[in-house]
């Protein structure tokens, strides 16, 4: 049998990549999703509304449908379905905080992925310090622009807890690190018997206080400042862990994971979630990159496979655990005490 033709197209796109990546960023940055929000609107008045140089702008916007994220209908371009819902500031659902992060910080970073692979150490605003967030939250545009990100990351995820776990066997509920708040909104949304306190820095409170208020749910779901290198837990049925294992080495997990098991009752549960790597270690992609991202963000950091987690849970004292998929490429471990 004869060999099939290969051809590096797959090789070439994948290294070529980035010009997909860059051309939305840069339309998120700019706000075109959100100018068109409002309704179609032909060449000439975005080029205007976004001051973009006509040498470039069809080009532009005829990319963007090209990759499915404008329409375009007799000369007039329109969002797609997808880019209407998830890429307009003005609606709850916006996810593009994560993606304005990406284009203003995490693209940059990502230049120096080599420098970090041969030398192990971080490449961002924090290089050099083990004061990541203290770093990162030092400026209140940085602070603020970090929080929506974890939105943008956390929104889908949020919405799958509500619905996947058992939240009628609970009553009350802390997420430890949880921004601004979108888990715990999208949880105390959808079951009205539920409290939660969101225990993060201090300096989180203001801007998690405004985003609750913004759905109506302050008398429900209350702020907690502290430091959990330096403070216990609070107290509750559930303790949430969305997306912060992976900012630590593996004594910090390990103790993160103790101060959980400490804070929870006989009975309660511990719901991590992550872009879990599967543990096979070959099919999440998006789980292997973050890990990279890891290294690029913070000191020690790394992503981790459920059955990584199950080991430390158990270790840990937790009687169960078990790892059930979110949605995308993110997954939850659960543990019960």
């Amino acid at each position: 049998m004869s060999t099939p033709a290969m051809n590096p197209d797959r090789i070439l796109n994948l290294g070529l990549s980035f010009w997909n990546a860059r051309t939305l960023l840069s339309a998120v940055e700019i706000g075109v999703f959100t100018g068109l929000a409002r309704g179609g609107a032909d060449l000439e008045t975005i080029r205007a509304r976004h001051n973009l140089h006509p040498r470039s702008a069809r080009d532009f916007l005829d990319a963007l449908v090209a990759l499915g994220m404008l329409e375009r209908r007799d000369g007039l371009y329109s969002n797609s379905p997808e880019s209407d819902r998830f890429l307009d500031r003005a609606k709850p659902t916006y996810v593009g905080g994560l993606l304005e992060m990406c284009s203003r910080r995490l693209y940059g970073c990502w230049d120096h992925l080599t420098e970090a692979l041969r030398t192990g150490q971080q490449q961002n605003v924090s290089k050099g310090s083990d004061d990541i967030f203290g770093a990162l939250y030092a400026d209140e545009g940085r602070l603020r622009e970090f929080l929506s990100a974890m939105t943008g990351l956390s929104l889908g995820v949020g919405e799958a807890i509500a619905g996947k776990f058992p939240w009628g066997r609970y009553r009350t509920f802390v997420d430890v690190g949880a921004a601004q708040g979108a888990v715990p909104v999208c949880i105390a949304r959808s079951h009205a018997h539920l409290t939660g306190v969101n225990f993060d820095l201090p300096v989180v409170g203001p801007v998690f206080s405004e985003y609750v208020a913004s759905f109506g749910l302050s008398d429900r779901l209350a702020f907690q400042g502290g430091d959990f290198f330096k403070d216990p837990l609070p107290h509750a049925d559930v303790v949430i862990m969305g997306h912060i294992l992976h900012d630590w080495d593996l004594p910090t997990k390990k103790m993160l994971i103790a101060k959980a098991y400490a804070a929870l009752p006989a009975g309660g549960s511990l719901l991590v979630f992550e872009s879990l790597i599967d543990d096979d270690r070959r099919h999440n992609v998006f789980g292997l990159l973050m890990s990279l991202n890891m290294l690029i963000e913070t000191p020690g950091g790394f992503d981790y496979t459920g059955a990584d987690c199950i080991g430390w849970m158990r270790e840990a004292g937790f009687r169960e655990a078990r790892v059930e998929h979110l949605c995308g490429p993110d997954s939850m471990v659960v543990g019960l005490k």
